[in-house]
Order: C-alpha cells, then sequence, then structure tokens
C-alpha cells in the first residue's frame, strides 16, 4: 500500500475526496500515511467512538495532522475538565436566544445580497452570498464594524489555507493571527471600558462559580468563532449550492416546501460538509483492524467520509433530502460538538431559501469552480453561476 493514497493536503483531494474516502473504508479503513506521520479513520462507527473518547483521542495536541496548538488558549485545543468550564461560560452568552435574533438581520441580508447579484446578472456566489452572510453576522455578534469584513476574510482564509508543504502558506497564517488577536485586543479594551450589547461584552461578564475568561481565553474565543464560523457556514452554502444545482429534482422538492429546508441543511451537512476531518493525538496505545497505533501518534477523524459510510447510510453517494437517517459528524461530535450548530443551520437554511426562491432556476458555469487548498475545509474559492 503506497503511503500516499490518502493526503489531505493534494489538490486531488481537494476537487473530489469521495472516491479515496470509499477506497479507505473499504481497503484500508485504518489508513497510515508514513511520509506525514499520521493514521485516518474513515468508517462512521470508529471515527464516532474515537470522537466521544475525548480521554485517549485528545485534542491538547493539535486539530491539524502537523500538530501544534495556538499562542492563544482555545475550545477546540482543549480536553476536560478544563474545556468544560471553559464552554460553560461561553455558552451562557451564544444562547440560542441571541440566534433566533438573528433570524431578521440574516433574512433581510440574504435578500439584500442577492438583489445585487441578480442585477449584475449573475457571477460568483462565494463572493456575492456565501461569504458575506457568516462575515457580517460575525461581525454583528461581535459588535465590530462591518465594513471590517474583507480584513476578517483575509485572515481567516490565511489561517485556514496552511500547507505544511509550502511555507509561505504558514508565514502567512501566523501573520493573520498575530493580526486578529491585535484586532480583537483593542476590541476586548473598548468594551470593558464601553460596554455593549453584543457578544464581547457578554463574554467579558460571563462567569460560572465567580470565574470568568481570561484576557488570552476572551481573544482565544474570537479567533475561533470568525475563523470557524465564517469559513465553515461560507461553505455550507456554496457546497449546497453546487448540490441542489445537481440535483434539480431535489431543489424543485425544496423550492415548492420550503418547510423541507432544514432536512436539506442536514443532507448538505453529511454529503458533502464544511469540515472533513480534525486531528486527534493519542493518550495511549490503541488497535484497529490488526494494528496498534502508539502513544503520541497522530489520528485524522475523516468526518467527510464517515458521512458516506455505505454501513451507516443507505445510498450514501445520493445527495436525498427526505433521506430517513439523519445523524450525521459534520458538527463533530461529543465534547467538542460545533458549539455555533445552531447558527450555521439558520444561516444555511435562510442563504438557501432566499437563493431557491429568488433564482430557482441557476446553473453552474462550466469551469467556474474553484475549490479552496486547504486540510481540513472543503469549500470553493469561486462557485460561478447564471441564469
Amino acid at each position: 500500500m503506497t503511503s500516499q493514497l490518502y493526503d489531505p493536503y493534494d489538490h486531488n483531494i481537494h476537487t473530489d475526496p469521495f472516491p479515496i474516502y470509499r477506497e479507505l473504508r473499504d481497503r484500508y479503513p485504518l489508513y497510515h500515511n508514513e511520509d506525514k506521520k499520521f493514521w485516518a479513520l474513515t468508517r462512521f462507527d470508529d471515527v464516532l467512538n474515537a470522537a466521544n473518547d475525548f480521554e485517549t483521542f485528545s485534542s491538547e495536541g493539535g486539530i491539524t495532522i502537523e500538530g501544534g496548538g495556538n499562542q492563544f488558549p482555545m475550545m477546540i485545543l482543549m480536553d476536560p475538565p478544563r474545556h468544560d468550564r471553559l464552554r460553560s461560560i461561553v455558552s451562557r452568552a451564544f444562547t440560542s436566544r441571541r440566534v433566533a435574533e438573528l433570524e431578521p438581520r440574516i433574512r433581510k441580508l440574504a435578500d439584500g445580497l442577492l438583489d445585487e447579484f441578480i442585477s449584475n446578472g449573475g457571477g460568483d456566489l462565494v463572493d456575492a452570498l456565501a461569504s458575506p452572510i457568516p462575515s457580517l453576522v460575525i461581525a454583528d455578534m461581535l459588535g465590530v464594524p462591518g465594513e471590517d469584513r474583507a480584513k476578517f476574510r483575509e485572515w481567516s482564509d490565511a489561517a485556514i489555507r496552511q500547507d505544511p508543504n509550502v511555507p509561505d502558506t504558514q508565514r502567512a497564517g501566523m501573520v493573520a493571527a498575530r493580526a486578529l488577536y491585535e484586532y480583537f485586543g483593542h476590541v476586548v479594551e473598548e468594551r470593558r471600558k464601553r460596554p455593549a450589547d453584543d457578544l464581547v461584552t457578554a463574554l467579558i461578564h460571563a462567569e460560572v462559580d465567580g470565574e470568568k475568561l481570561s484576557q488570552q481565553e476572551l481573544l482565544g474565543f474570537c479567533f475561533l468563532l470568525l475563523v470557524a464560523g465564517n469559513e465553515t457556514t461560507t461553505n455550507l452554502i456554496s457546497n449546497g449550492a453546487i448540490a441542489f444545482a445537481e440535483n434539480p429534482d431535489q431543489r424543485r422538492a425544496v423550492r415548492e416546501d420550503l418547510s423541507l429546508l432544514p432536512k436539506a441543511v442536514e443532507e448538505v451537512l453529511r454529503f458533502d460538509g464544511p469540515v472533513q476531518g480534525l486531528a486527534r493525538t493519542l493518550t495511549r496505545e490503541v488497535e484497529f483492524y490488526g494494528q496498534k497505533v502508539a502513544v503520541g501518534e497522530k489520528i485524522l477523524l475523516l468526518y467527510g467520509a464517515a458521512n458516506r459510510d455505505e454501513r451507516r447510510f443507505d445510498e450514501p453517494d445520493k445527495f436525498d433530502i427526505r433521506r430517513k437517517q439523519r445523524s450525521h459528524l459534520a458538527f463533530g461530535q461529543g465534547r467538542h460538538f460545533c458549539l455555533g450548530a445552531a447558527l450555521a443551520r439558520l444561516e444555511g437554511q435562510l442563504a438557501f431559501e432566499a437563493l431557491l426562491t429568488r433564482i430557482p432556476d441557476y446553473e453552474l458555469v462550466s469551469g467556474g469552480r474553484e475549490y479552496l487548498h486547504s486540510g481540513p475545509i472543503r469549500g470553493l474559492d469561486k462557485l460561478l453561476i447564471e441564469f
């Protein structure tokens, strides 16, 4: 077996990973890449069980195969009990009420963006709709100017496009991280002096058992919210736009019955989710399929492969919004289940509602896709559509 059957930084994988995922599930359910020194799990039950076993599969060694954490503490890089305490503080500010209150703003935003897109006669849906929605929503939540969206996009792009094979991308990622922390440092300082009705102020004052977030933890959460919330939701929308265009019967069904939208979003997440996989570091030796993996080794939990596992889903390569099996791993599992899942779902539903009702018969432009190059994230830099 070649050690290069699967490499998360391979550009061919970014374009279409699913044939390789099937081969991994069928032939190498525990795959070892000897060159990059990581293992990968691809079957649904294996990934599910590993994601739930934080004591064995630790997040503290970093969530990418090259390892390493971050200069500021973030929940996604922590294990319990510290993770749980920090999450309990943050969740009190990131409430369902706050998410629900955003619906009118997101709906108006989606319609306004499509007004401009339609008047222009089509173009790049990523730039016109998929990217602005989460960027502007996060700006609203954090209480920072919407005109900073371009900087947010630039910084978050650099943060997720780091490739160990291309040192320039890693340097750019470090520069972007420093810029983000400096920016949010000023925001936090301003909110301490002049509180506002926004998430940063809520996080400053949130506490559990008398404990509040430290300055570094506040900055870490702002960084995580911007990068994770921006990139993942952008790609949920753009990946879904492709799935609907390539499955006109499903698109028609949603357009004729908008009550199907929640189910449709779940199927987009399963079928072509934004997060393909995150790494864990072993705290004890484990064995899968007769192979032992040592303490300290990296295992990549491939959510994108698990969500197409025929052992779990009937006809997994079929996009079916009425699918009965809805449990997927696109938001992770267990302690690290995505804190922003409700917001991502809402943004996805409202973006698809606007797109499918305002431009019901849009078509993909031949050669008009450019996939972004990122280890954990699957999505597009450009998606040209016409109508």
